[in-house]
């Protein structure tokens, strides 16, 4: 319905050259030579030996192959996308949060008020770099959700590849920093396999965090597939900064080395998805703009007034109601609203510290000499606002996807270190709302465009010639791949390592980079929008939407309704009403009818059937694993950096942990296990002390979400061969039921000790099991604390896990 011509006509207007034609220079087989393809057939065909061969070299003549380049004018590319931002958050688009940087590219470019993402991040970010509908990638959901259907594997087939792999094979230098959600859960362990990671999808070069989120301060940080830990013994690093520098030494680099090579760069930060990190300047920068001082609701009408003024909202657009769901800012607390600024104010920092990053970047290439041959797509957001921190904000995320709420008075126990290493923090779900200003409903929800509307600017000098203009054409983020290789001259492939390609499904958006196209109708028609059962569909200035049945912040065991039958349907003329304020579904029910029949005809041919609304029945739904099936893990030595989805699961669950370790004279100290975190998990470890005093001890520590820590403690080691035994049984079945745990010592139970409640779904995902060290945070706090690696001093000769899950029949009889 959207393929767009990539070749020929549309890019004679922008350069002047077809895309089909090959271009040589150069002698022929001389080691100049280079020549552009016509990228039908990736990797190209080794061309046929031009040369000549006798039986002597001095009679022969040699040949080199040309090297592969881009068309002439193929701009370098820097594409860049933040994430759970809101449309309504960043100044450029009316908030009230700075983003000079955002500015800064918007007027020498185009503000694009009309674009949206899929309402949820590795959907979005696979539908980004294949140039394809998040079901057609394997991306219906979070990897985290993943089910074994076609459109919910997230798996990128290999029959519709990459925007990587496609530059990558033209000529150009592509890379990737920052946030990998696209790499599925069950292969991001060291054992791979890795064709599904950055490097195996067509980006050389790799830095950055695999997962939904990250600590800014102790990330699970990659270079390319190795592990790496910058920030071990340097206070005060942050990832937002980090990856700023490696992403402008990597220009800076490529440039000095190949300066006629154009880059491609997929700049994807962290911020502004929870946890909100940033450093304590740009706390106060911030907060001293007391930016977020009356409130959410008062903040929704600044933001739409400033809409209005800016041009991003029509005259004739209408601010959205305040959803009864939500309290009023009038009906708080003292301290609620003193708590809820502090998480507004930290969230502001983070954005403005992300975008300002984002400005050294674009700087770094101004000052290579590129930014007039650098075509730049600024994203705000891969989806709206995230309400996920529930109704009161978190100090610490996992709270929120273990479906526990933290009051708000025991919130103040973190509330002097907000956004500091100490914390993992989200704000308040009324927040994310107004950070979707003018429109309704937030992150998740596909359905309304609080959920899918996000603000993009683009610019690429002498290309663009309505500098400062805004563009209210209706487009997707499937139409950032094609707009990329209209401007390089680059046409989509037809086969790909020998495997036929699915053509690409969006549209150029390059038909409104000229002044006199400003106001021209849109080229992308129809789209369908779905996530987690709720869906609408836009066609021609139309949208019919499911009304949500769940809510967002809530994390609920409730049974969803029927996911055919049990959701209403509204129906909106965006052309006339842009915040779908209006609903005509009573009144149109023909026009309605119409809509959901293109609707369910986009999902059997985009791969989002079988619909499903189920959430925490996916989180636990069974998925390829290395894991799977066993119950015994053994271990020894040192091993770091495992990821829960190749880690023994303690979760719900009776188990035994044994350790068989060697002490040296003198003793030791050190972790010997831990998976997770500051923010939840547990370990094994031998104490370090105070001052020599207490150094030795065996201790096994439980860390319930940072809310709670349970200790079991035994003696000293000697010097020699021990065996220490944690056994715990499970009060279960289901979810996080409590148990109690024996800690013994060479045979002889040592402590005893209960807990009422265990982490039901998930220890932090950015955290990793590590047998040896303990490589990010450290799971005590205050008694027992260390500072990582605390690598173990002696020797583990063996480590064992002996898993006791409940059985189906148990599990079933545990149901109410």
């Amino acid at each position: 319905m959207k393929i767009s011509i990539l070749a020929g006509v549309s890019f004679l207007v922008l350069n002047g050259i077809s895309a089909s034609a090959q271009q040589v220079t150069g002698v022929s087989g001389s080691p100049e030579a280079t020549t552009t393809i016509t990228g039908k057939q990736l990797p190209p065909p080794y061309p046929q030996f031009g040369g000549v061969i006798k039986e002597k070299a001095a009679e022969s003549k040699a040949w080199w192959a040309p090297r592969v380049v881009p068309p002439k004018g193929a701009p370098n590319v820097l594409l860049i996308m933040t994430d759970d931002q809101g449309f309504g958050a960043p100044g450029t688009f009316g908030g009230v949060i700075p983003t000079p940087t955002m500015d800064r590219i918007a007027a020498q470019g185009l503000r694009y008020t009309n674009f949206h993402s899929t309402s949820l991040c590795s959907p979005t970010r696979a539908a980004l770099i294949t140039g394809r509908n998040h079901h057609s990638v394997g991306t219906g959901v979070v990897g985290e959700l993943a089910t074994g259907f076609p459109g919910y594997d997230t798996i990128i087939p290999i029959e519709k590849g990459t925007i990587g792999t496609i530059l990558k094979e033209n000529g150009y230098a592509t890379s990737w920093f920052g946030k990998d959600h696209n790499t599925p859960s069950f292969q991001s362990s060291q054992a791979g396999p890795f064709n599904q990671w950055p490097n195996g999808m067509g980006f050389e070069y790799f830095y950055g965090f695999v997962g939904g989120d990250a600590s800014q301060w102790q990330p699970n940080l990659f270079r390319n597939t190795t592990a790496i830990y910058p920030f071990q013994g340097n206070p005060g690093w942050n990832l937002e900064t980090a990856m700023a520098d490696e992403a402008i030494q990597y220009m800076k680099q490529l440039k000095e080395v190949a300066p006629d090579k154009p880059f491609f760069v997929y700049y994807v930060p962290g911020a502004t998805h929870a946890p909100h990190h940033p450093t304590p300047e740009w706390i106060k920068k911030v907060s001293d703009m007391h930016l977020f001082d009356d409130g959410w609701n008062k903040l929704r009408e600044t933001i739409f007034a400033n809409q209005k003024r800016l041009g991003i909202m029509p005259e004739n657009a209408k601010l959205t109601p305040w959803p009864k769901e939500l309290p009023q800012w009038e009906s708080l607390s003292f301290d609620e609203k003193k708590l809820f600024i502090k998480q507004a104010d930290i969230y502001g920092a983070y954005l403005a510290y992300a975008d300002n990053e984002i400005g050294r970047v674009i700087k770094a290439v101004e000052d290579l000499g590129q930014l007039d041959n650098t075509l730049i797509i600024y994203i705000g957001g891969d989806n709206g606002a995230s309400a996920e921190g529930m109704l009161n904000g978190t100090p610490n995320e996992f709270t929120t996807f273990n479906g526990i709420e933290v009051p708000v008075k025991d919130q103040f126990l973190w509330y002097p270190f907000w956004g500091s290493e100490r914390t993992f923090p989200h704000f308040a779900a009324p927040w994310a709302w107004a950070m979707d200003t003018p429109f309704k409903w937030v992150k998740q929800v596909p359905s309304h465009f609080g959920g899918t509307a996000q603000g993009m600017v683009v610019s690429w000098p002498g290309h663009i010639n309505d500098t400062g203009g805004i563009r209210r054409q209706f487009h997707h983020v499937i139409d950032v791949v094609p707009t990329i290789l209209e401007a390089a001259g680059i046409s989509q492939p037809d086969t790909i390592n020998g495997i036929k390609q699915i053509p690409i499904e969006g549209t150029s958006m390059a038909y409104t980079w000229d002044r006199a196209n400003a106001n021209a109708p849109t080229q992308h028609t129809t789209q369908y929008f779905e996530m987690l059962g709720n869906r609408s569909v836009y066609n021609n200035g139309w949208v019919a939407a499911t009304t949500p049945v769940t809510l967002p912040w809530e994390l609920s065991t409730k049974a969803p309704p029927d996911v055919i039958t049990g959701y209403k349907w509204e129906l909106y003329n965006v052309q006339e009403d842009p915040t779908q304020f209006n609903d005509l579904a009573t009144q149109m029910p023909g026009k309605l009818k119409e809509m959901q029949d293109l609707f369910y005809s986009e999902a059997k041919k985009y791969n989002v059937l079988p619909l499903d609304n189920s959430t925490l029945t996916r989180w636990n739904a069974p998925r390829p694993s290395l894991t799977a099936g066993r119950t015994l893990f053994t271990y020894s030595g040192e091993l770091s950096g495992v990821p829960a989805s190749a880690a023994p699961s303690i979760l719900n669950k009776s188990y035994t942990i044994t350790a068989e370790v060697t002490i040296p004279d003198g003793g030791a100290e050190g972790m010997i296990v831990t998976e997770g975190g500051r923010f939840g998990g547990y370990g094994l470890f031998l104490s370090k002390g105070d001052f020599g005093v207490g150094r030795g001890k065996v201790v096994f520590l439980y860390n319930f979400l940072d809310l709670k820590r349970t200790t079991w403690e035994g003696p000293e080691l000697s010097a020699g061969k021990h065996t220490i035994v944690f056994d715990f049984k499970s009060d279960g079945p289901g979810l996080a039921k409590g148990g109690t745990g024996v800690l013994s010592v060479d045979g002889k139970e040592v402590a005893k000790n209960s807990m009422e409640h265990t982490t039901p779904i998930t220890f932090p995902e950015d955290e990793t099991f590590d047998v040896g060290q303990d490589s990010r945070t450290g799971v005590a706090m205050i008694e027992y604390r260390y500072d990582s690696p605390f690598k173990f001093t002696g020797k583990i000769d063996k480590l064992t896990f002996k898993l006791e899950p409940f059985t189906a029949e148990q599990e079933a009889k545990a149901k109410p």
